[in-house]
């Protein structure tokens, strides 16, 4: 069965049902393969999973770069999103410079996208991160001149705030937020779902596999190397990994039972979460792309959704899902 369409918001932005989170590519899960990533990627297009996930912060640069090598030829069969929004001077990497979006900065960033990209628009252009000293109309304002000058198509934001949502969308319309969402992080349903449900926009969950734990394949935190984020991943260390593994049990149960991988498991239950909703699983490996593509032919029935979500209620998982450092980003 191919892989089906959904919406992202009222204003036309069409993807694909699943998406292609890009980050690992060049960053954060072990070393680089470019020859098995780009393979992944002409793979992933001939699946119809075609919403490609990058940013500039990623290497940085370098998964741009990446894209923008794999698809040359090929960037009118793609929907690529892309972000701005932290500072990178001096090439740091990871945010580790704060947060950055005055609108010359972000003027900067998309045209260093497009550049590495080898486009002349982005799909889908998020702020990566709230910017606490730039106020979200001028944000807006900027990325709603891009989107006339043709050099964007559509807006997103990335973890923020019921607050800035509604701030940014009474400037220019959002088509989609983009956050951390899945059986394992539920923080998004008190009131950043109802809000975005309220103005039309879409939810983009990012890690939805609960960064490794809903595929039954992980480790502690001390025996990933040096440079993977696991390694300082609060929710991958001590008491709270052995926790957190024995939370994810009713995904691996289920998905026993069903004669699937636990992963899809856990991707199915965001795409029966609503149309609006549209995951996108990260991997460098065509092995585990086709895994999660093959999620969209899981149906789950209404019982089976609810014995997954009684035993991974909010609270359920012991940790931060970031480190110090980087929780301080989230706008919420």
């Amino acid at each position: 069965m191919a892989l089906g369409k959904r919406k992202l918001g009222g204003q036309g932005l069409t993807v694909s049902a699943i998406g292609l989170g890009c980050m690992g590519m060049s960053q954060s899960y072990g070393p680089a393969d470019e020859g098995e990533s780009i393979a992944t990627l002409n793979r992933a297009i001939e699946l119809g999973c075609t919403f490609l996930d990058t940013a500039e912060v990623y290497g940085p640069y370098a998964n741009e770069e990446l894209l923008g090598r794999a698809l040359k030829g090929r960037r009118n069969e793609v929907t690529i999103a892309t972000k701005f929004g932290f500072d990178l001077r001096g090439g740091k990497k990871d945010g580790g410079a704060g947060t950055d979006s005055r609108p010359e900065t972000i003027r900067t960033a998309v045209e260093g996208s497009l550049s590495r990209l080898g486009t002349d628009h982005v799909d889908l252009i998020y702020q990566h991160r709230v910017d606490p000293e730039v106020p979200m109309e001028d944000v807006a304002g900027t990325v709603a001149d891009l989107i006339r000058e043709g050099k964007a198509r559509y807006f997103g934001l990335s973890e923020a705030g019921v607050a800035n949502i509604r701030r940014a969308h009474a400037v220019q319309p959002v088509s989609a937020v983009q956050s951390e969402y899945s059986l394992w992080e539920r923080n998004l349903e008190a009131d950043v779902i109802p809000v975005l449900r309220e103005l039309g926009i879409g939810l983009v969950p990012f890690a939805p596999l609960g960064r490794g734990f809903l595929t039954g394949e992980v480790k502690r935190a001390e025996e990933y190397p040096v440079g993977d984020h696991r390694r300082t991943d609060p929710r991958y260390e001590g008491a709270n990994y052995d926790a957190n593994v024995e939370a994810a049990h009713a995904v691996r149960d289920l998905a026993a039972v069903r004669n699937v991988k636990p992963g899809q498991i856990a991707l199915a239950w965001l795409l029966h979460r609503g149309d609006d909703v549209v995951p996108i699983p990260g991997t460098k490996r065509r092995k585990y792309l086709e895994e999660n593509v093959a999620a969209a032919d899981i149906a789950l029935t209404a019982a089976e959704m609810q014995t997954l979500e009684n035993a991974l209620a909010p609270g359920t998982i012991a940790g931060n899902r970031y480190n110090d450092r980087l929780i301080v980003t989230i706008d919420r």
